[in-house]
This record gives structure tokens, sequence and C-alpha cells, in this order.
């Protein structure tokens, strides 16, 4: 039987995010300000009730292979504990499949919500959060920042997750251009090379750590610090549109770069003021609509904001 008291009941909020950035592929990510919320309330063992309102919620499972329920699952078996009975009311406001996070996301919010009902039995302290969310993930480089906010770089240490949070230069503002269509992950990863020239991987390595002193300290460098050999090219054959706008944007000195896997465009502007002058380019450079999605950094990442016991 369940420890988890029933009534008890958890809300998580938790931000998109957008990994790689450029160069630093697999390994730095982007909190931003868009969120998923989720509220879970623990009920009697043997009872899922599942609400999904927003972004994916024509196509989301009402069952116990939701992400969510899933992560829930994950966590209480990786400490021991039974799972409860489960009511989720997911608002849903990351785009799905569009390369800002929507999947890690929700193991996010589920391994989150498994720590707030397990509050006062079980702590799931940050390492083991990272550690879990990244076994269900496959990578760290999305859960990293979802879980603590800001600039992360991530990295696996003799098979353990690792990450370490930056602070953003307040000069730097993010603008991410949406399409309507999607892409797949796998899709874009199977893009890639299983091996790549010396002086590309050259390449990259000076540029990620160019963009790590070009978002914390000198944004007038993006745009260099944003290039990448790596991954944006090869994978430019299955989305030419996101292609396209991209080196628009970059021809014009924008640091433009694809979100994630794709097909989301990420600009990194070096101040908010120039954010509307990217969107006119935009406007000019393809004939795809592409929503404009003016944000901040967001710098607290996935927070359970309160817990509370009743009767169901």
């Amino acid at each position: 039987m369940s420890g988890v008291p029933v009534g008890r009941e958890v809300v998580v909020r938790v931000p998109a995010t957008s990994a790689n950035l450029g160069p630093g592929f697999d390994t730095l990510g982007l909190a931003l300000s868009v969120y998923d919320e989720l509220t879970v309330t623990a009920l009697e063992p043997g009872r899922l009730e599942i609400e999904v309102e927003g972004q994916g919620a024509d196509g989301v499972p009402r069952d116990a292979s939701h992400l969510v329920v899933t992560a829930i699952r994950y966590a209480f078996d990786a400490v021991g504990r039974e799972v409860p009975g489960l009511r989720l009311r997911a608002v849903n406001v990351i785009p799905h499949g569009r390369g800002l996070g929507s999947s890690g996301a929700a193991v996010v919010s589920g391994l989150l919500a498994a720590k707030g009902l397990l509050a006062g039995d079980v702590d799931l302290d940050d390492d083991t959060l990272l550690r879990l969310a990244t076994e269900m993930e496959g990578h760290p480089d999305n859960v990293a920042p979802a879980l603590f906010g800001g600039l992360t770089i991530a990295w696996v240490d003799d098979g353990r997750p690792q990450h370490k949070k930056l602070l953003v230069h307040r000069g730097v503002a993010p603008l991410v251009f949406v399409p309507e269509f999607t892409m797949s992950t796998s899709v874009a990863r199977s893009l890639q090379p299983l091996q790549v020239p010396r002086e590309d991987a050259v390449f990259n390595v000076s540029r990620s750590a160019l963009l790590i002193a070009a978002l914390t300290q000198s944004p007038e460098l993006l745009l260099a610090a944003t290039e990448d050999k790596l991954h944006q090219n090869y994978r430019a054959q299955a989305m030419p549109d996101t292609d396209r706008l991209v080196r628009a944007l970059r021809a014009v000195g924008f640091a433009a770069v694809v979100s994630g896997a794709g097909p989301s465009v990420l600009v990194l502007a070096d101040g908010p003021g120039r954010r509307l002058e990217a969107v006119a380019v935009a406007e000019r450079a393809t004939d795809t609509p592409w929503e404009a999605l003016m944000l901040a950094v967001d710098v607290k990442g996935g927070t359970v904001r309160e817990y509370a016991e009743g009767s169901t």
C-alpha cells in the first residue's frame, strides 16, 4: 500500500528549454519562460485520472503510458515506494515536437511531482532528480535546464550526469520562431554522421568555449559564438525552411540557431530591442508562417509550488 496520504496535492511548473545553442551539441541548454503546469493529486491505489489541455491535448495518452505517469512511477520505483492512485491535470504550453524540450519537461514534471508526493518520507535531491531524468531522457542537455533553470552545462562523469548552472548576461534577449510543422528528434539525430572531420570538432570546441563567455559576459560575441559544424548542416536537408530562416537571420547579424532538434529557431539577440528587427527579417525571408515568442531566460527551473493534504 502507498504511504502517500490520499488527497495530497502537488503543483509543478517546468520551463521550456532549448538545447545545443549552436555548437554545444548534447551539452549546453537554456531554460526559457514558457511553462507547462501540472497538478497531481494522490488517490486510492489503482485509480488513474488524466486531464490534459493545451499543446498536444489531442494526441497524448490518457493511461499509464502517459510520460508524466511513467516518470512518477520511475521515481517511486527508484526509491522502493508503491505508487498511489493518481489524478493528473496538465496544462501544456510548451509546443510539442518543435525542439523546445517538451518531452524533457514532461519527465521533469513527473519527477518533481514524485518529489512533492514523497515529501516527508523520501527526499529526492537534485543529483537524484538529474540522474533519473537523464536515465529516462537519454541525455542531460534538456533536463538539466528544465530542472535548474538558467544556462546549464551538462556532462556525464563515470556514468553519472553532472551539471553547472550559469547566470546569463542581462543583455541577452531570447526570441524563438515556432513553425506549424514538427520534427522527430530521433529522425534529426539519425541524419548526423558517426564521425566528423577533426577540424570541425576543433571548430566546435572553440565556439562552445566562446559561447559561454558570450552568454555570461559578452553578448556582442554571440554571432561568432553560435557557429556550428557538428549537427545543423547535416539536419538542414530535413528542415529546409528552418535552415533558410537561420541563414537569413545570421546573414544580417543575428545569432540564430536551430533550437534543439528543431524545427524551431532560437535567436539570442544582444538586446531586447533588436528582436523586432529579427521578426521583420523572418517575415521577409520565408513564406512559412512562424510564431515569434519573445521570451526571457528562466532562472528558477522546475518548481514544486505547493502541496496539501485533504480528502477526495
